[in-house]
This record gives C-alpha cells, sequence and structure tokens, in this order.
C-alpha cells in the first residue's frame, strides 16, 4: 500500500511539469522513460526557490522541459518556464550565472548555447526546484 502511495504521488509530480497554459508536456517515450528512472521510489518534497549549490556535471536534461539536479539521494527537477528550446535536442548545453551567491534561483535566465559555435540560440526563465528524495527506513 504504501509503494501504491509512493508511485501515486510520483506520478502526479511528472504531471505536473507543464507547458505554458497549463498543457501536459508531450514528450517522448525515451524521455519519459528517463524521467521515470530518475524519479523511481523518490517523493516529491515542497518546492524551493534556490539551489544552493550544484554541479553541472550532475544535471541531466530529459528534454526541453525539464532538467534534473543530482545530490545523492536528492533529486531536484527543474521546469523551467514555457520551456528550454532546443536544449533537449542534444546538440546544446544550459549556462547558468548566479547572482548574488544565492545559487541557481527561480527567475534566473539560463541561455542554450550550441556546443559546437559557442553561440547562444536561446533563453529560459528557472522556476522553482521541486525536490524528490528517497524516503528513510
Amino acid at each position: 500500500m504504501r509503494r501504491l502511495a509512493t508511485i501515486a504521488f510520483a506520478a502526479s509530480g511528472l504531471a505536473a511539469c507543464t507547458a505554458d497554459m497549463g498543457q501536459p508536456v508531450q514528450r517522448g517515450a525515451r524521455q519519459e522513460a528517463e524521467l521515470r528512472q530518475a524519479l523511481a521510489g523518490k517523493i516529491a518534497g515542497k518546492p524551493i526557490d534556490c539551489l544552493q549549490s550544484h554541479n553541472s556535471s550532475n544535471m541531466q536534461v530529459i528534454d526541453d522541459n525539464v532538467i534534473l539536479f543530482n545530490e545523492g539521494r536528492r533529486t531536484y527537477v527543474q521546469a523551467p518556464r514555457g520551456g528550454c528550446s532546443p536544449l533537449g535536442s542534444g546538440h546544446y548545453t544550459l549556462i547558468t550565472k548566479s547572482f548574488g551567491g544565492m545559487g541557481l534561483c527561480r527567475g534566473d535566465i539560463a541561455q542554450v548555447v550550441d556546443l559546437q559555435s559557442g553561440i547562444t540560440v536561446g533563453s529560459c526563465s528557472l522556476d522553482a526546484f521541486v525536490p524528490y528524495e528517497k524516503p528513510r527506513g
């Protein structure tokens, strides 16, 4: 029963990753499987405004609408407002700048940069970070 509640709660969290105007995000089967695997057995916590510290090598891009920041037992889900096109295509990276020493925060602007040319091809506004963590015990 407890496992079923955990799965239902995680599924509701996945459904919350939406684009503008409340429309559900349509992602491919591979991206959906990656997201489910990354959050398997984890429960969503209260969203936070800033991710104090992060290591860019622990960032996983699922698609244009979901970026994960992995920190051991905890994974933070970032669903940029309106998405972050064309980040999910695999040919681009996300460049972020922290102001005021607070880390990455809601409202910060991240740039999508072409890996080959270094040219900025887009940008997006970060939203709250939703922590997912495996329950203790």
